[in-house]
């Protein structure tokens, strides 16, 4: 004669059981089910939120670790962007230090006897470059791409006041920058009339060749030309 008991149904046989028993008398089955964790968002399953932990424990370094990624994603996706390179490399200019280059050709549309354009790169400031009059240009090409970083003009015929005088100025200078993959970047310089360097920064990365046109002549009457005296060109050292 089977045991008379009383008690909670087995959840699977549906047997009595004592409520001491832990599994079925007759099927063994658990009749105290552990707590089932709930399932974690698909967010917690990622490092590093997926480690279970007590409430207070480790959100600060899990907050640290997300604000850095964010960060880091961030500032990358802002270099891809032409305006954050530009920035980039303006900064690198400015801390840098910066070099002469030598172009390797000059090569001018139109010059006076006596003052060929090589005369703008030979550093010398009393010998210069003689143009007829306003769109004459000089092409100056270099034997590999660099970043222009700035440019030094010395106008007229020479940094004497007395000499500077004697001839045409052009008090402004069109630049045309052509890159290594042949794009071109303009640029319009302006010139203050006095005698001696007056330094322009550009920040143009991989540089070729620069053509220079002369523009706005000052001092420019019969029996006088236009004279520039030096250009120098600066990369990034």
């Amino acid at each position: 004669m089977g045991e008379d008991v009383s008690g909670a149904p087995c959840p699977s046989c549906g047997t009595p059981n004592p409520p001491d028993r832990r599994f079925c008398r007759r099927c063994a089955t658990p009749l105290t089910p552990t707590t089932v964790a709930p399932t974690l968002p698909w967010w917690r399953t990622i490092w590093p939120f997926r480690r279970r932990t007590r409430a207070g424990s480790g959100r600060l370094v899990r907050f640290l670790v997300v604000l850095a990624v964010v960060l880091a994603l961030c500032a990358g996706g802002f270099l891809l962007l032409p305006a954050g390179r530009r920035l980039v490399e303006d900064t690198r200019d400015k801390l840098g230090k910066s070099k002469a280059v030598t172009p390797t050709r000059v090569e001018a549309t139109a010059e006076l006897p006596g003052h060929p354009p090589a005369g703008t790169t030979d550093g010398l400031s009393n010998r210069y470059w003689g143009a007829p009059g306003p769109g004459a240009s000089v092409t100056y090409t270099f034997a590999k791409p660099f970043r222009l970083v700035g440019v030094i003009v010395t106008n007229g015929a020479s940094t004497s006041p007395e000499e500077y005088a004697r001839q045409g100025r052009a008090l402004q200078i069109e630049v045309e920058v052509t890159a290594r993959d042949g794009g071109k970047i303009h640029k319009s310089l302006a010139l203050s009339d006095k005698p001696g360097p007056q330094a322009f920064p550009t920040g143009i990365s991989d540089t070729t060749s620069i053509r220079l046109t002369l523009d706005a002549p000052a001092g420019l009457a019969q029996g006088r030309h236009l004279a520039l005296a030096e250009v120098e060109f600066f990369q990034r050292a």
